[in-house]
């Protein structure tokens, strides 16, 4: 069969041949997620995947879509896009183990100035990274030449997966009372929210990017472009052998926007600052911007990505298990009365 090639399509400025490059750079990668339930191989209008709803009583899907925001201009500066894949995966199947359920699958979609075969294989791994950490599939994706779009070489990515639980072990934060306790999980560092004003504040350049910060024991880029953890596989874990009864990805709004999301209308949280050490990226922020605390805690995660809500006769047993799981896990805060409130010793 002749390959697909249009001379004009080319002088316009999109390149066929360049995205067939691509897909069998990438096609490893790719294949090295595939899971139990993929069905097929590249190439298909669709991904399909086959479920295993084997035990379960009423099978419920979640989905989950995000994209990496303002922190792909560092990847452009830095020429560094090997991990902001994986940001892309963190941001959505974090969000759908709120639910209790387990990723299945992932998709992604980037839109590009031009189709550098290398240079897109590269992200592409950073997406199969993630879905390595999270326990599913990359099944399918697009990448979409789009040159008079995008300044010369930038791009977009955004991504979209499905998880799965039984509708009866979904996380219930109707059981949250008084006195149960809040576990924060420890962050890798800012992960892919608040950009814009992180940019801002540092002036963020070629150059400055490279200046070695003391205080981080790195330079300036190495910390701020540090890829979003992902907690799937700790947090499936602690849900076989605890009752969870609310979890909270701290994304963009940190504190004071995404832990009311785990409450019920009969409770607040009482946050102790003190209760784990504040990375020194986000000391460095605060200082270099003149940052007020209130502020601080309402746009980043402050070192927690993730908060727990156990009961306290279940407090030893979870931070067992998420030890053991690799994860470094603090107490952080109790559940009072109030109505999804999230108070801080500031």
């Amino acid at each position: 069969m002749e390959k697909s090639f249009s001379e004009s399509y080319k002088e316009a400025g999109v390149d066929v041949t360049a995205g067939y490059k691509s897909v069998e750079l990438m096609k490893s990668y790719v294949q090295s997620t595939y899971t139990q339930g993929v069905i097929g191989d590249l190439g298909g209008f669709g991904g399909l995947f086959a479920p295993d709803i084997t035990n379960m009583k009423k099978p419920i899907l979640v989905s989950g879509t995000d994209g990496v925001g303002t922190k792909l201009k560092l990847a452009f500066l830095m020429n560094k896009h090997d991990t902001i894949g994986q940001d892309c995966v963190a941001m959505c199947v974090n969000d759908i183990v709120c639910c209790g359920a387990k990723p299945l699958f992932f998709l992604d979609y980037m839109s590009l100035w031009k189709n550098i075969p290398e240079m897109v294989a590269t992200i592409v791994k950073g997406v199969t990274d993630g879905c390595k950490l999270a326990g599913c599939a990359l099944v399918g994706g697009e990448t979409a030449e789009m040159p008079g779009l995008y300044a010369e070489n930038e791009y977009d990515l955004a991504g979209f997966s499905v998880g799965i639980v039984d509708q009866e072990k979904m996380i219930n934060t109707k059981s949250i009372e008084i006195g149960d306790i809040v576990i924060g999980l420890q962050s890798s560092g800012v992960h892919s929210n608040g950009f814009s004003l992180v940019r801002k504040i540092f002036n963020v350049n070629e150059e400055n990017l490279k200046e070695y910060k003391p205080e981080l024991g790195k330079t300036l880029g190495e910390a701020l472009i540090e890829p979003t953890k992902i907690y799937v596989k700790p947090v499936l874990k602690l849900l076989e052998e605890v009752k969870v009864k609310g979890i909270s990805h701290i994304t963009g709004g940190g504190f004071y926007e995404n832990m009311p999301r785990m409450l019920n209308e009969k409770v607040a949280i009482n946050i102790d600052k003190n209760s784990y050490e504040v990375p020194s990226i986000f000391k460095l922020i605060q200082k270099e911007g003149n940052i007020p605390l209130r502020d601080m805690y309402n746009t980043f995660n402050m070192g927690i990505g993730m908060a727990i809500i156990v009961s306290k006769e279940e407090k030893a047993r979870a931070l067992e298990i998420l030890k053991e799981a690799g994860e470094i896990a603090y107490v952080i805060g109790e559940v009072v009365a109030g109505n999804k409130e999230i108070h801080i010793n500031l």
